[in-house]
């Protein structure tokens, strides 16, 4: 019996005294899908054009650090990389500027067509895809404003957008025989005093109407819609508030997105996340860690972190929680900032798990506080790295810190020779 197996024999132990069955909470945690963020891997840059980079809409992904993903093959290189590092059975969440373009396709006329080599890809890889359209990052959102913009030509390009975005989410739906999850964000908002704020969140209701006009099967895809706080260039106004999109999905039945960083720093999304399911059924989250403002940095196994996922594992059986990335950070190695964030996410989802939920609502319902928070404190002592150490080894990816001398292997081999 080896080190990881003979720790886990005790850590089952241990708490099978509190009433809690290990092997149950890795069979759950390994059913549960992360949806991978394309967009670490080369800084939000997309390949709709060579060399392009990033602008506009509120987003900035800092820092130069050598090795980021060139080109479609080179990005899918780095993904299998990080899939063959992480535990469990995971999905890719796309953006539209990274379809395979021939030749410049502007982003009214993208198609299905486009992505078919994405579709083949994440069957040969065994995942599934998500999808966004990409509302930033271009001539006709430089001033601000897209779907609620009071120039009809640049909505209508917009919405054309979207038109074809969720054509081809569904188009991967189909392929991939699971829901393709199509998210819609826009930067629209302004620097500083507006006065017809009425006005723009009028045009933007009228927009995503005209957007989500044709139906899909919720077998094919469904939509999201995520709201912000404000961006860069936006602190004044931004015109998909919280509240604006909170009212949208709960009257047009769309999902709703909540984004770890598109709120107030002393806001808890956690909490959020139960009081919004007394109304829905079904929601989508970004996980994110922003620094004093949507920052985006690499997800760690934080309080807030932790505190989602306790949320997400205590949610009634009836509802579904879709579970997202959103980070970019250019300062430090793409695939170490993949991989720390990714097994962030699930060691957070496997202490929720393991948690003596059973005894600490007892203690609740019997209103014995002082039991209850001395059981919640106790419960973090409680063994998980064991745990978390057998999962890896049972899902064949290294256990421990043994992935970072792979992570080494692999920019000495591979993201060093770019230039």
């Amino acid at each position: 019996m080896s080190r990881i197996d003979r720790a886990y024999a005790l850590a089952q132990e241990h708490y099978a005294e509190y009433g809690v069955d290990t092997a149950a909470a890795l069979d759950a945690l390994a059913a549960y899908p992360i949806s991978i963020h394309c967009w670490q891997a080369d800084d939000v840059g997309g390949f709709e054009r060579p060399g392009a980079a990033l602008g506009g809409g509120g987003i900035q992904a800092t820092g130069n650090y050598p090795g980021k993903a060139r080109n479609i093959a080179e990005a899918r290189s780095d993904y299998e990389k990080v899939l063959s590092l992480v535990p469990g059975s995971h999905r890719l969440n796309l953006h539209a500027s990274y379809g395979e373009f021939p030749q410049f396709t502007e982003r009214d006329a993208i198609g299905p067509e486009h992505f078919e080599g994405w579709i083949e890809w994440a069957q040969a890889q065994g995942i599934a895809l998500d999808f966004n359209c990409t509302c930033f990052s271009h001539p006709k959102a430089d001033d601000g404003y897209t779907l609620a913009s009071k120039d009809a030509a640049i909505r209508e390009f917009w919405i054309a957008h979207v038109h074809r975005c969720r054509e081809i989410a569904g188009a991967m739906g189909r392929a991939q025989g699971s829901p393709c999850i199509h998210n819609l964000w826009i930067p629209d908002g302004a620097k500083d005093i507006t006065v017809d704020r009425f006005g723009h969140r009028a045009h933007l209701l009228e927009s995503l109407d005209a957007c989500f006009a044709q139906d899909y099967p919720v077998t094919e895809m469904k939509d999201a819609v995520e709201s912000k706080l404000f961006g860069i260039g936006a602190e004044w106004f931004t015109a998909g508030s919280h509240e604006f999109y909170l009212g949208y999905a709960l009257s047009r039945n769309k999902l709703l997105c909540f984004d770890m960083g598109h709120y107030h720093p002393t806001e808890s999304v956690a909490d959020k996340v139960p009081a919004y399911l007394q109304f829905a059924d079904e929601l989508l989250l970004h996980v994110s860690r922003p620094i004093r403002w949507d920052s985006d940095h690499v997800v760690l196994l934080d309080d807030p972190t932790r505190d989602l996922a306790h949320e997400i594992v205590r949610r009634r059986h009836d509802k579904q929680i879709h579970l997202a990335l959103d980070f970019f950070d250019a300062a430090i190695n793409r695939i170490g900032a993949y991989v720390t964030g990714i097994r962030a996410t699930q060691q957070a989802l496997l202490q929720a798990l393991l948690s003596p939920e059973v005894r600490l609502l007892a203690h609740e319902e019997a209103g014995e506080n002082f039991e209850r928070l001395a059981l919640l404190e106790t419960a973090k002592a409680l063994p998980f790295g064991a745990v978390w150490d057998y999962f890896c080894q049972q899902q064949g990816v290294p256990p421990g810190a043994q992935w970072i001398a792979d992570v080494r292997a692999y920019e000495h081999a591979v993201l060093a020779k770019r230039s």
